[in-house]
């Protein structure tokens, strides 16, 4: 049934419609109130001074207008019980030609004693028997939820078909509501038990959608995908770590113990290693492509920003050199002839280990055996990107890092596609970085605590949320004013420069290089230096209009310093009174900070993370329905297993389903 069809949709709300991403009936009936309502009409005997609440009454008298400055208000007399009540509300005069004396309404708002008086935030004209409840919707301006309420009332009585995608033997099992009645009552509830039924069972379709996904990739994984079975000496694995000149925490040897076993296993590798900044993910993904070199076979990296991948080819072709390990960069502002040449190196073979951005993925670049495939940062890249790098080979093994902390129940669930290794201890000699939240009226603080490092010799990191305010209107900081008053109160004695996403790679690289030299003191960026960058040397981060930014981006940042055994400081600069500015200040653990973050602000956009299933629900909330979610994984897991030989032929809707997994043809 056409949209257009519904009463009430005209050209007018059909561009409000879309406004909100509602193209279709189905978009209609699944776009959930974010709150309800619940009107309660309360006895006169029971109405308390000064308590909002409800009451019923008859008009006794017509409406007066008066008007006090810029407001209007109305007044007139109700009859509630046996009692006669003076009523007033503001800014409501369009009312006014709809209270009739003799008419029943319902009044919401604050009683005072004294005065006998009702000041009403609200009037209803609806019969109400007892109570009520209203469903509330996030809209856009010019479209009135009364009026939304009833265009989605009138779908509902058309004659619609929704795909349920709960099988029938769970309907059962769980007594769960049919589709449509869930709906009708979400949209319209009767009662508060009805209502709480209806979301149970909404919430659990969604949830068990996601987790479908989720149990069908892993178990078309694992049937389908027999892995690359090496052997490989385990001593001279640990000769390797032995060498290195550092201890390996044992969350990290813990982790080595998981991809060794991976990659000597003859099923494929699908592994994700979540760890928290500093916690020593790449290191660990180096003993991965030791582990497969050692088995004759190339490695490939992956990582979001050119930045990064140069850090891990300096670092990596470093280490790898004294086992003769020839390591290959891939970047987009590499000449033709020098692409080519890794290319042909890639071929032939002459490169062992080839790392790069998504420039990895491109034509031409063929590998001579691949063997294991490693992304950095997973989930900045597609579902799409990172399997194009998996297809360079035959059966790659594939390994992928993520330093977005988050609870191991959660992150078991979200990656159900997934085996994954936890990393949250830091090596050894780490201090804690000390964290405070700074009020702009004390930056003189700030800029002395700066001058104390440079002059120790280490170096600081300073972020802002824009590169330039063009408009000069903003009261946010930005990169390029940020240089001129740091010259300024550094006499121009401290050499400053800036880094940000719109600069050419060459000058971008060439202020990194500066600065990992020494040479720059006091780096202004943006965000681009969020992920990954690691210059050992540099002691203190501070970051303007702190409140800005979500709780895992100042994390991340944070994690910029405090990669050595020196102290390191992190100020927030910020005049707003932010919740959770507060708990950066608290700990230092990116798990603690994630668990947080859930609590401050819900899952949301957490994982920045598309894992073959959208992970916002329009009803369901993983932290607050997680039982659910859990009965869900387990139920998909036995329904796809009991059902993946014979390709769902008793469940027709999932053979559409299964098509809008990205990478699945």
């Amino acid at each position: 049934m056409d949209i257009e069809l519904v009463k009430g949709v005209g050209k007018v709300t059909l561009e409000y419609l879309k406004k909100l991403q509602i193209f279709t009936i189905d978009d209609l009936v699944e776009y959930y109130p974010y709150r309800y309502n619940i009107i309660k009409i309360v006895p006169m005997k029971e109405v308390r001074d000064g308590e909002t609440c409800t009451i019923r009454g008859i008009i006794d008298t017509e409406p007066k207008t008066t008007y006090i400055k810029k407001l209007n208000k109305l007044s007139f007399r109700v009859v509630a019980e046996n009692y006669l009540i003076n009523v007033v509300i503001f800014n409501r005069a369009f009312l006014k030609n709809q209270l009739k004396v003799g008419r029943m309404i319902n009044i919401t708002g604050k009683y005072e004693t004294k005065r006998n008086q009702f000041t009403a935030s609200d009037i209803n004209f609806e019969v109400i028997n007892s109570s009520k409840i209203y469903p509330v919707y996030h809209l856009v301006s010019g479209l009135k939820n009364k009026i939304f309420t009833n265009i989605i009332r009138e779908a509902l009585t058309k004659n619609i078909t929704l795909e349920d995608y709960i099988p029938s033997y769970l309907i059962d099992k769980y007594d769960f509501l049919d589709k449509y009645k869930a709906a009708q009552i979400i949209h319209n509830p009767d009662s508060l038990e009805h209502l709480k039924k209806a979301k149970v069972r909404t919430i659990y379709e969604e949830f068990f959608v996601f987790m479908f996904k989720m149990n069908y990739l892993k178990y078309k994984y694992t049937l389908d995908n027999v892995g690359i079975q090496r052997t490989v000496d385990r001593d001279e694995v640990d000769k390797y770590i032995n060498n290195l000149p550092f201890k390996l925490t044992e969350d990290q040897l813990s982790t080595v113990q998981d991809i060794y076993h991976d990659l000597t296993s003859k099923e494929r590798m699908n592994r994700l290693i979540l760890g928290d900044v500093g916690s020593g993910k790449t290191c660990v993904a180096s003993i991965g492509m030791y582990i497969n070199h050692l088995a004759g076979y190339q490695s490939a990296m992956m990582a979001p920003t050119e930045i990064l991948a140069r850090q891990h080819y300096s670092s990596i072709s470093k280490d790898f050199a004294k086992y003769g390990i020839k390591v290959g960069l891939l970047v987009g502002s590499l000449k033709k002839s020098e692409k080519n040449k890794v290319c042909e190196g890639l071929m032939n073979g002459e490169i062992d280990v080839l790392i790069g951005t998504h420039a990895l993925i491109s034509e031409g670049v063929e590998f001579n055996n691949l063997g294991l495939v490693i992304t950095d940062e997973q989930h900045r890249f597609g579902v799409n990107q990172r399997s194009n790098l998996q297809n360079k080979g035959q059966m790659c093994d594939v390994l992928y890092l993520s330093a977005t902390p988050i609870p191991r129940t959660y992150a078991l669930t979200i990656y159900g596609d997934m085996d994954t290794s936890l990393i949250k201890t830091k090596p050894s000699g780490r201090k804690e970085i000390i964290t405070k939240v700074v009020k702009m009226d004390k930056i003189r603080d700030v800029l002395s605590s700066m001058l104390n490092e440079i002059k120790n010799g280490h170096q600081v990191y300073v972020v802002a949320p824009l590169i330039e305010d063009e408009d000069g209107n903003s009261d946010l900081n930005d990169v390029i004013k940020l240089k001129e008053k740091f010259d300024m109160a550094f006499n121009n004695k401290v050499r400053t420069e800036i880094l940000h996403g719109k600069m050419k790679n060459s000058d971008k690289d060439a202020v990194m290089e500066e600065y990992k030299n020494g040479n720059v003191k006091v780096l202004i960026s943006t965000t681009v230096i969020e992920v990954g960058v690691d210059v050992k040397n540099s002691t203190m981060m501070v970051i303007f209009n702190a409140e800005r930014f979500g709780l895992a981006t100042l994390h991340q940042l944070r994690g910029r310093v405090g990669r050595n055994d020196l102290q390191s400081y992190c100020y927030l600069i910020s005049d707003k009174d932010v919740p959770r500015l507060k708990v950066m200040e608290e700990s230092n653990d990116g798990f603690y900070i994630s668990e947080k973050d859930f609590e401050l602000r819900g899952e949301g956009d957490l994982f920045g993370t598309k894992q073959s299933g959208d992970m916002v629900f329009k009803m369901g909330d993983i932290r607050r329905d997680y039982k659910i979610l859990v009965q869900c994984k387990n139920d998909a897991k036995v329904f796809v297993e009991d059902n993946y030989v014979d390709n769902f032929n008793s469940y027709k809707q999932f053979k559409n389903l299964i098509k809008e997994i990205e990478f699945i043809d």
